[in-house]
């Protein structure tokens, strides 16, 4: 099957005669749904005298987007009405791809604490209703005029934060913001009132841009990702938030040293993450620090080599791995969201030149410290989706999974439906997870 840019398709089917077990190809002589055509073939073989085949029937395939694309979808998603309550598995219609989008048909996507923020904790009711997920892979079912990158049938990961490639900030390697984006506060990308969903005849948002717990959804091509083919899109989905945010703030933002000491607050996906990044980073020693001392073991596989409970000490934390460490830690990264657990991690850095980097995502309270924390040497950053350039750095994370030089396998405890997402839901929630994958849709 070709495929132009202007989505015309020249389709080959196989023929195939019993008699002589032989393979041909023909132009199928029109457009249509899945169909069933008798012709009267003449095979010709080296092997094989001519023979006439009174009739072969011959099963033309023609891939969905021939029937959906430029027309609105009807879908099944996730939709979260208001905060604080289940969301409802609806009929939703998406609408066709407009200038400069892409629109995906998700496979598979991970279930985030950043999605559950948003429906437990954030409580803006500006937000609502709205389809969530940010942490999926797919395959792009139709472009809209104007994409050049993206061909109907390419794998591809939703970015939550774009990278236009053309702004000051894409255009810097000092971050991985963009204009088009987060970039003060703008969201000249896939803003809410053009999100392309609507339910019950009421608009439904698109949560930051990607809203993955949705069978298709439509994003602008600054913030999708092209991967590799061979990618199994139930792994790699993890790819577009957890492993990338943590795995980057130890490498891309901390930018953790050959030898170093490092510290990682909080062992869930993003954690975890972050201990993986350290010690491919080349740490020599990895303090993982939890509450939740069921977790040390599998931090034990990404690579941690002491591990603390701070439930098992009467003195701060920051004193501790101080203790411990002759007097802090070279870095330190905090992935709990929690502005007290954001101090201790900075704190317990060593005076000089200790660097803590901020991951976990919270809006509800100020983070302080003493001034003298600061003037002594120490540094206080802060990361986003580790740091990446997600069009350029995703898909080299996926080679590198492909080539097993990355785990992502390891981090999924539970798999499960669209259907089961309450469940899902309830098990991060609870934390009785480490990741759970829903299968959204077929590929």
């Amino acid at each position: 099957m070709k495929s132009n840019n202007d989505n015309s398709v020249t389709t080959l089917v196989h023929i195939h005669c019993q008699q002589f077990k032989e393979w041909t190809t023909r132009p199928c002589p029109t457009e249509g749904s899945h169909t069933l055509y008798k012709w009267q073939v003449k095979l010709h073989s080296s092997f094989f005298s001519s023979t006439l085949v009174d009739s072969i029937l011959v099963f033309c395939y023609f891939p969905a987007r021939m029937t959906t694309a430029g027309k609105i979808i009807k879908c099944r998603a996730a939709v979260a009405w208001e905060p604080n309550k289940p969301v409802v598995i609806e009929e939703i219609e998406v609408a066709p791809p407009q200038s400069n989008e892409i629109r995906i048909k998700i496979v598979a996507t991970g279930v985030c604490h950043t999605d559950l923020y948003h429906l437990f904790e954030g409580m803006h009711k500006d937000g609502f209703p709205a389809v969530l997920g940010h942490e999926g892979a797919g395959i792009v079912e139709s472009i809209g005029p104007g994409v050049t990158e993206f061909q109907p049938g390419d794998k591809v990961i939703p970015l939550f934060i774009s990278q236009c490639r053309q702004c000051r900030f894409c255009k810097s390697p000092k971050t991985n913001q963009c204009e088009k984006g987060w970039a003060a506060d703008k969201y000249d990308v896939m803003a809410p009132e053009e999100s392309r969903f609507t339910c019950r005849g009421k608009k439904v948002l698109q949560f930051m841009g990607t809203s993955t717990f949705s069978e298709y959804t439509v994003m602008n091509q600054v913030a999708v990702a092209k991967i590799d083919p061979a990618a199994p899109l139930d792994k790699v989905c993890l790819l577009g938030c957890g492993i990338c945010t943590g795995y980057g703030a130890a490498v891309n933002t901390a930018k953790v040293e050959p030898g170093s000491t490092c510290a990682v607050f909080g062992l869930g996906a993003v954690g975890l993450a972050a201990v993986m990044g350290c010690n491919a980073a080349g740490a020599k020693r990895i303090i993982a620090v939890d509450i939740n001392p069921e977790k040390f073991e599998k931090a034990k596989v990404f690579g941690a080599t002491d591990f603390v409970n701070p439930k098992d000490h009467d003195k701060p934390i920051s004193q501790v791995l101080s203790e411990m460490t002759n007097g802090g830690v070279d870095f330190s990264l905090e992935c709990t969201g929690n502005v007290e657990v954001m101090r201790s991690a900075f704190e317990s850095c060593v005076q000089g030149w200790g660097i803590s980097v901020i991951v976990g995502w919270t809006d509800l309270a100020d983070v302080a410290t003493r001034p003298v924390q600061l003037i002594g040497g120490r540094t206080w950053k802060g990361s986003a989706f580790g740091g990446f350039k997600g069009r350029d750095g995703v898909p080299l994370m996926v080679e590198r999974y492909l080539e097993k030089k990355l785990m992502l396998d390891e981090f999924i405890t539970h798999e499960t439906t669209l259907d089961q997402i309450n469940d899902a839901i309830e098990l991060m929630k609870h934390g009785k997870c480490i990741r759970t994958v829903l299968k959204v849709a077929s590929e």
